[in-house]
């Protein structure tokens, strides 16, 4: 299972990213827990300055707009 938290204040591109992530884990079989992190000083303390922030299993994977399918998929096939 994934460890996924998507980082934002809860604007459209960062709900739009988790939905795009939730839409793609059950496209691919994959399971996921989805966190969403929306307090400012969480977020800055991942070193994301730009928002949404995706972070997967600890690892910083994406900052700043959203990420495409293509993309999150990738986060999928690495172990």
């Amino acid at each position: 299972m994934k460890n996924i938290k998507v980082l934002g204040p809860g604007c459209a591109n960062c709900r739009t990213t988790a939905k795009l992530i939730e839409e793609v884990a059950k496209e691919y079989g994959e399971d996921i827990q989805l966190e969403k992190v929306e307090a400012i000083k969480d977020i800055v303390s991942f070193g994301i300055l730009s928002t949404p922030g995706v972070i997967v299993d600890g690892k910083v994977v994406h900052s700043g707009g959203i990420p495409s399918k293509d993309k999150i998929k990738q986060w999928f096939m690495q172990s």
